[in-house]
This record gives structure tokens, C-alpha cells and sequence, in this order.
């Protein structure tokens, strides 16, 4: 399934990049015509998809976090409404049910899958919060078992630069800006599996954001985004530990 994938986000790129450099109308269209058979076989082995996002979320709502169980829940419901949708469009294109208003069922199918990307974002940002506090509190203990007494930065509170300076409260904003970045960096390369669910939902968010009209991307973008995404889900299959668990 992200082999198919892949190839198809692939095909969208490069119909995009002949277009631009003028290829010949024919090579284009074949490109076109490659990219709608991949994209509606994919939905032919989505068929059974909405019952396994029916069952994960049953599972979900057994987490014991109320921000998890709520971000996972939702997200899976969402997954199957999109795999619902996804299957009446299928039904459309391959002549089975030739009256679907295939253009209604398809922002239907693409409002459902933003709801679901929104919530895995959502999700990923509490578990990079959690991650954060605890390499915070991690920090703070190990600098009071060194003695350090100061604040974190070598900042202290009358010095220089501190809030009873004048002018003091920008530089101490920055710091306190530069120190929260590199905390964020710190745990996102000690947990791949976040940073790569992060990257990949991202990166999913523009496909829906452009097929609705929120945000005009253009097929380049989505080739390329859809390209990256298929492609670290490739990575999580061949690498199950870089699958976010």
C-alpha cells in the first residue's frame, strides 16, 4: 500500500514538473492516466480499511490519558469516515455505482481525513509537552544535584540582563525562546518515532489543506509532501521501532 502510494504522489510530481519544463500533451496525459489507475487501486485495497480504524478506535478508548484517548479516538473515527468515503468514490470510478457525485464524496472524504491529520498533530504536540516538562524536571534535579543553584543559561535574576535591569525583559525573552528550541530538539532526537509522526502528519496536512481550497498549494506541493509522507511509512514498515506506538 505505500509502494502504491509512493508511486502515485510520485506521478503527481512529475506530471507537475513536464508541465512546467513543456513536455509533449501525450507524455502528460499518460502520466495523468498512470497516476488515476494507482490512485484508484489503492482504493480497491482500501476496502476493508474502515473497520480496522472501527476497531483501533474501540482500543483507544481504553487509554487511560484523557488527552490521548480523546486525540487517538477521534482520530480513528475519522479515519474510518474518510475509508467510508473513500469506498463510495471507489464504487463510482470503477462503474459500479455510476450516479456518485464523485467531486461531493471526495471533500467529503478529504474533510474527514484533515479532522483525523488535526488530531494526530494534536496528539504529537502533547506528547512532545510531556517529553519537554519531564527533560525539564530531568534537568532541573540534575543541576541541583551538581550544586548549580543558578538559573538555567547562567542567568542570574539581579545580574546583568535580568528583570531588574532596564531593558532587561527582551534579552531574557530571547533566551528563554532559544532555550525552550533547543529543549524541543533535545527530545525529538531522542525519540525518532515522535519527530517521524511529526514530519509525516505535517506533511499530510497539505494534501487535504489544497483539495479543499483552504490553502492553494499547488501539485507540485502536494506530489512532493505526499512523496515524503509515503515514504517515511515505507521507513516505519521496513523499521517497525520507528513506528509511534
Amino acid at each position: 500500500m505505500g509502494k502504491l502510494r509512493a508511486a502515485q504522489y510520485a506521478c503527481s510530481l512529475l506530471g507537475h514538473a513536464l508541465q512546467r519544463h513543456g513536455a509533449s500533451p501525450e507524455l502528460q496525459k499518460q502520466i495523468r492516466q498512470l497516476e488515476g489507475h494507482l490512485s484508484l487501486g489503492r482504493k480497491l485495497l482500501r476496502l476493508g480499511n474502515s473497520a480496522d480504524a472501527l476497531e483501533s478506535a474501540k482500543r483507544a478508548v481504553h487509554l487511560s490519558d484523557v488527552v490521548l484517548r480523546f486525540c487517538i479516538t477521534v482520530s480513528h473515527l475519522n479515519r474510518a469516515l474518510y475509508f467510508a468515503c473513500d469506498n463510495v468514490l471507489w464504487a463510482g470510478k470503477s462503474g459500479l455505482a455510476p450516479h456518485v457525485d464523485q467531486e461531493k464524496w471526495a471533500q467529503r472524504s478529504f474533510r474527514y481525513y484533515l479532522f483525523s491529520l488535526i488530531m494526530n498533530l494534536s496528539r504529537d504536540a502533547y506528547e512532545i509537552r510531556l517529553l519537554m516538562e519531564q527533560e525539564s524536571s530531568a534537568g532541573s534535579r540534575r543541576m541541583k544535584g551538581s550544586g548549580g543553584g543558578g538559573v538555567p543559561g547562567g542567568i542570574e535574576p539581579g545580574g546583568p540582563g535580568g528583570p531588574g535591569t532596564p531593558g532587561g525583559g527582551l534579552p531574557q525573552l530571547a533566551l528563554k525562546l532559544r532555550l525552550r528550541v533547543l529543549l524541543l530538539a533535545r527530545v525529538l532526537r531522542g525519540h525518532p518515532p515522535l519527530l517521524l509522526d511529526v514530519v509525516r502528519n505535517a506533511c499530510d496536512l497539505f494534501i487535504p489543506l489544497d483539495k479543499l481550497g483552504l490553502w492553494r498549494c499547488g501539485p507540485g506541493v502536494v506530489g512532493l509532501c505526499g512523496l515524503v509522507s509515503s515514504i517515511l511509512s515505507i521507513l516505519t514498515l521496513i523499521c517497525p521501532w520507528l513506528r509511534l506506538k
